[in-house]
């Protein structure tokens, strides 16, 4: 197939001066192979390690360096990559020679078959990683992928070898990645309906440092919960609105330990405890549930809150009442009803939380 349309291909760097030759070498082979109308725009996060001087030594008309002297991050350093770009196609690869540039034609010639996104994976069959990759790294790639099935069906979403026309980017909601994993977050907020896998051999970085830290995992984190409340957001609020209601149980029964311990009288320690608990979840909804209540006056949320509590265990309570006069078998067996009663008490606390009393402005 003739390649005609123009190609992008944007690769993120940090302090990878010594692997740019042999990429550059690599890329510049298959470009002249093809015959590619292709520009390689290298964007550096300031990393003062010649990176810049050795691109401009090279002086290539279809090579260029951007410096971002004040930002930093591997996902902005590709939305970086998109504005400067002038290709139909967008390609993005990492700097350490893990990725092999020599899958760049399939990568176009997939996107001129239909595909709305390409992903270079290791997890479909012909897929690979180095066998010096390590037990570790293999296993919190796995976890993190899994973390993220929700959210995509390919095998390999974190890649960081991928492709996509110009057009699908254009159309994303806005995008506001967070850590490395650009490519979740196009494949979450770009209208893209298919999405070709191409096996790829993922090499063990040769020079330079890994980046990959605690501190990126936590990014990534940061990051799914992000996608997570944009894909799916009434569901992904009432999660963790239900994990901190139940938390609110333990810390209700804390507080009535620790109160009775200290010879407070049992009836007045089990009131204590209840509007501890209620404190808790209100605090803790307001700042990690729904974060920006924090915006607004706390104490009219604190009042609506109690007050939503409040009616949420009259629902639960005559839930409860209802399924047991409509199934006296129930007498028997009354946790199923108490069960479906704070299922039904919680479901509509939450709604009034929502709509009411964290609403968003």
């Amino acid at each position: 197939m003739q390649i005609t349309q123009s190609i992008s291909v944007i690769v993120p760097t940090y302090k990878e001066c010594e692997n740019l030759p042999e990429l550059i070498r690599r890329i510049q082979k298959i470009k002249e192979r093809n015959n590619l109308n292709l520009e390689l725009i290298i964007v550096d996060d300031n990393s003062r390690d010649g990176s810049e001087e050795y691109i401009q030594s090279l002086a290539l008309p279809w090579c260029r360096i951007i410096v971002r002297r004040d930002e930093r991050g591997l996902s902005s350093a590709v939305l970086k990559g998109f504005e400067e770009a002038k290709g139909d196609i967008l390609i993005v690869m990492d700097a350490d020679l893990s990725h092999p540039p020599e899958k760049i034609p399939e990568f176009i010639e997939q996107i001129q078959q239909g595909a709305d996104m390409v992903v270079g994976s290791r997890y479909v069959p012909g897929g690979k990683t180095d066998e010096e990759w390590g037990i570790f790294r293999w296993l919190n790639s796995q976890i993190a992928t899994l973390l993220a099935r929700p959210l995509t069906s390919i095998k390999d979403p974190m890649s960081g070898f991928f492709a996509l026309p110009r057009e699908i980017y254009k159309q994303s909601a806005p995008l506001n990645p967070t850590g490395y994993k650009i490519a979740l977050e196009l494949l979450v907020k770009c209208p893209i309906k298919k999405t070709t896998e191409i096996p790829i051999f993922f090499s063990q970085r040769a020079r330079g440092k890994s980046k990959l830290s605690i501190k990126e995992q936590i990014k990534y984190l940061v990051h799914l919960r992000r996608l997570y409340f944009f894909k799916y957001e009434n569901l992904t609020y009432f999660f963790h609105f239900s994990i901190i209601g139940f938390s609110g149980t333990g810390v209700n029964l804390l507080a009535l330990t620790v109160l009775v311990f200290f010879g407070i009288p049992v009836r007045v320690s089990v009131a204590i405890a209840i509007i501890i608990a209620m404190l808790s979840n209100f605090i803790l909804n307001r700042w990690f549930t729904f974060p920006h209540a924090v915006k607004s006056p706390w104490l009219p949320q604190l009042i609506g809150f109690m007050g939503a509590c409040s009616l949420g265990a009259v629902v639960n309570y005559f839930t409860v009442l209802f399924l047991l006069h409509l199934f006296p078998l129930f007498e028997k067996i009354p946790q199923i009803p108490a069960l479906v009663g704070i299922l039904a008490g919680l479901v509509f606390n939450f709604i009034l939380s929502k709509n009411f009393v964290f609403r968003k402005g």
